[in-house]
């Protein structure tokens, strides 16, 4: 996992609610409903997302806890799969039949509603014999001290997290910033606020 292999590059997040005493029975249960499902059918540039286990991204049983807990640690990943088309070849495609249907049709031009049509059943068609493209994106939970890494600095990336956190385990993340560091140097705050440090949101290793 990426956790323990080579460097790491991530955000850091702060735990802003703290843990029920059954947390354990509630971690399982919300990784289970929130769980990584693929849908018969993705529409063009839909998402689909949810929680797989950190040791295969296939893997999405919840139910033994030795898989994703680790003494004091939560350790799994959130799968984001994502189907896209290559638009010059669709265009190309959906010329060469609007042009097949003008000769078959004896038309000059094919109407809007045509043009529409074949697109759409064209795309539909392609989608269907596509494999999305996959995404897994791990993260590391130190339940003790209240802190989350994240392996992914994309802002999109991290909002879907943040947004399927809450909605999975009804707990707020707070990005950390580099001054939350700085505690012991408190003679530094001062110029890395002024250097605009305050915006960024932690990483790297």
């Amino acid at each position: 996992m990426g956790f323990l292999k080579g460097r790491l590059t991530f955000r850091r997040y702060r735990v802003l609610d703290p843990l029920p005493d059954d947390f354990r029975d509630r971690f399982e249960l919300a990784f289970t409903e929130h769980a990584f499902r693929e849908k018969s059918s993705i529409s063009k540039g839909e998402e689909t997302m949810g929680w797989v286990r950190a040791d295969n991204l296939l893997e999405t049983d919840f139910s033994n806890r030795d898989k994703w807990l680790y003494t004091h640690y939560v350790m799994a990943g959130m799968r984001i799969d994502k189907k896209t088309l290559p638009m010059p070849l669709v265009r190309a495609m959906v010329e060469k039949r609007i042009e097949e249907w003008c000769e078959e049709n004896g038309r000059e031009k094919a109407p809007a509603s045509v043009r529409s049509d074949i697109r759409m059943h064209l795309e539909d068609d392609m989608l269907s014999r596509t494999l999305p493209t996959v995404k897994v994106v791990q993260f590391c939970w130190h339940l003790a001290e209240g802190w989350i890494l994240f392996e992914n600095t994309s802002a999109k990336v991290n909002d879907s997290f943040r947004t399927l956190v809450r909605n999975s385990f009804g707990i707020g993340l707070e990005p950390f910033s580099p001054l939350d560091f700085l505690v012991d140097t408190p003679h530094l705050i001062d110029p890395m606020a002024a250097a605009g440090m305050t915006i960024m949101s932690g990483g790297g290793g």
